[in-house]
C-alpha cells in the first residue's frame, strides 16, 4: 500500500505506520502537504508533518484488529478442549509420569555407577553393615579422585557401637556421613561408592551432626543439639542406624561429657541401635571395657615434630589428643594466640599429671620412709580418699577419679 500510494500521490517520503494509540496511519511531511489527495482524512499533527487515514487503510485496520480478537478467541477455545480431554486422560498421564520418573531415576543411578565406579551392595535382613573401601560420594567428587577409602563393620552383637576419636579436620564427620549416605543409597536401589558391601535393611537413619541454632524460636545451638538427641533416643530402634557427631559440646566439660556418656550407654544397652559416635571426650574410650558391643576406632595421624599429617584412615583403638591448636594454626589464628594456647595447654596437662607424680614420689624406695616391722606406713592414696567429698561429685567424676587412682597404683607396681 505504501509503494502504491507513493506512485499515486507523487510523495516519495510518504510512510504507512502503526502505533498502539492511533492505529494505522499515512504520514506526510510538511513540504508535501499540498500533494495530499482529497480522499485522505487528517488524523494527527506531528512535529514534521501530518498523519492521515484513508478508507482503504481503515478497512485494513479493522480486518487486522478483528483477526487478532478472533485468534485469541480460537486459542481459548482450543485450550478449553485440550484441558477437557487432558482431564479425561488424567489417570493415564499420571501413570505415565510415574513410570518416566522411575526410569529417569534408575537411568541416573546406572550412569552414576559407571561414571564413578560404584558397585552393587548386597541387601540383607540380618542387621549387618559391612562396607569395604567405602567413600563419601559428594566429597570424593569434590576432591577429584584423591579420596581415602575406609572400611566399616557393624553387626547386632559384638560390634554394633563404634566410638570414633581423633583430631579435628581428620575425617571423623566424613566417615560418619558416608556410612549414612551409602545405607540410604543402597536402600533406594542405587549402587554405592565402595568396593563391596553387605547392608542390612534399617528402618530409619538418625543423625545428630553440625552446630546450628533456631534463635527465632528461642533455641540455642545446645538446645537444638539436645532436641535432636532427644528425638533419636525416643524414636530409634534396634533396627536403626544412628549417626552422632560430638554430643555435649555446647556446655561445660563435665556436663557435656556426662551427657555424652549417658547417651552412649542408653543407645548401646537399651536401644541397641547400630551407632557411629564421634567425640573429642577421649575418656569415653574406656566404655569399650565395660559395655558389650562397643569398639574404639580412631583417625590415624602421623606426627613429625610440631607438624602432623592427617592420613584419613580409620583404624582400631582410641585417640588421646585432638590437635586443636594445630588446626587453629591451619585456620590462620595469629601466632601470639597459638603460642599462648600452647603454654596454657602444657600447664593444664602438667596439673593433670601432678597427683600421679606425687604418689610416685612418696612411694619411691629412696624417699626415706622407713616402715615399722609390724606397722605399715599409711599410703598417700588413703589420705586423698579421706578428703574426697562424695556428695559433691557426679558419677562420671567419681569414675574418672577411680581410673586415675588405678593408673597411679599400676605405675607403682611396675616400678
Amino acid at each position: 500500500m505504501e509503494e502504491r500510494e507513493k506512485e499515486r500521490t507523487g510523495i516519495r517520503s510518504l510512510k504507512v505506520g502503526f502505533n498502539n494509540v492511533f492505529g494505522y496511519y499515512i504520514e506526510v511531511t510538511r513540504p508535501n502537504l499540498a500533494l495530499v489527495p482529497q480522499d485522505y482524512i487528517r488524523k494527527q499533527t506531528v512535529a514534521n508533518g501530518e498523519r492521515f487515514i484513508s478508507q482503504e487503510l481503515k478497512e485494513y485496520e479493522a480486518k487486522v484488529l478483528g483477526a487478532d480478537e478472533k485468534i485469541k478467541a480460537l486459542e481459548y477455545e482450543l485450550f478449553l478442549r485440550i484441558r477437557e480431554e487432558t482431564g479425561r486422560q488424567a489417570a493415564r498421564i499420571q501413570r505415565l509420569a510415574q513410570v518416566l520418573a522411575e526410569v529417569d531415576v534408575l537411568l541416573s543411578f546406572s550412569d552414576l555407577a559407571v561414571e564413578r565406579n560404584y558397585n552393587r551392595p548386597e541387601i540383607t535382613r540380618d542387621g549387618v553393615l559391612a562396607i569395604k573401601a567405602g567413600r563419601h560420594p559428594v566429597v570424593e567428587e569434590f576432591l577429584g579422585g584423591t579420596f581415602v577409602p575406609n572400611d566399616l563393620s557393624l553387626d547386632s552383637a559384638e560390634e554394633r557401637f563404634l566410638i570414633i576419636t581423633g583430631p579435628n579436620m581428620a575425617g571423623k564427620s566424613t566417615y560418619l556421613r558416608q556410612a549414612a549416605l551409602m545405607v540410604i543409597m543402597a536402600q533406594m536401589g542405587s549402587f554405592i561408592p565402595a568396593e563391596a558391601a553387605q547392608i542390612g535393611v534399617v528402618d530409619r537413619v538418625f543423625t545428630r551432626v553440625g552446630a546450628t541454632d533456631d534463635l527465632h524460636l528461642g533455641k540455642s545451638t545446645f538446645m537444638v543439639e539436645m532436641s535432636e538427641t532427644a528425638n533419636i533416643l525416643n524414636n530409634a530402634t534396634a533396627n536403626s542406624l544412628v549417626i552422632l557427631d560430638e554430643i555435649g559440646r555446647g556446655t561445660s566439660t563435665f556436663d557435656g561429657m556426662s551427657l555424652a556418656w549417658a547417651v552412649a550407654e542408653y543407645l548401646a544397652e537399651r536401644i541397641r541401635a547400630k551407632t557411629l559416635f564421634a567425640t573429642h571426650f577421649h575418656e569415653m574410650t574406656r566404655m569399650e571395657k565395660d559395655l558389650p558391643g562397643i569398639r574404639n576406632y580412631r583417625v590415624e595421624v602421623r606426627e613429625n615434630g610440631r607438624t602432623i599429617t592427617f592420613l584419613h584412615r580409620i583404624v582400631p583403638g582410641g585417640a588421646d589428643r585432638s590437635y586443636g591448636i594445630y588446626v587453629a594454626r591451619l585456620a590462620g589464628i595469629p601466632s601470639p594466640v597459638l603460642n599462648r594456647a600452647q603454654e596454657i595447654l602444657e600447664e593444664l596437662e602438667q596439673k593433670e599429671r601432678e597427683p600421679a607424680k606425687g604418689f610416685a614420689k612418696r612411694a619411691h624406695p629412696d624417699s626415706g620412709i622407713q616402715l615399722g616391722l609390724f606397722e605399715a606406713h599409711p599410703h598417700p592414696l588413703l589420705s586423698e580418699i579421706r578428703q574426697v567429698s562424695l556428695d559433691r561429685m557426679t558419677p562420671l567424676e567419681a569414675l574418672l577419679l577411680i581410673d586415675r587412682w588405678k593408673k597411679d597404683l599400676d605405675g607403682e607396681v611396675s616400678r
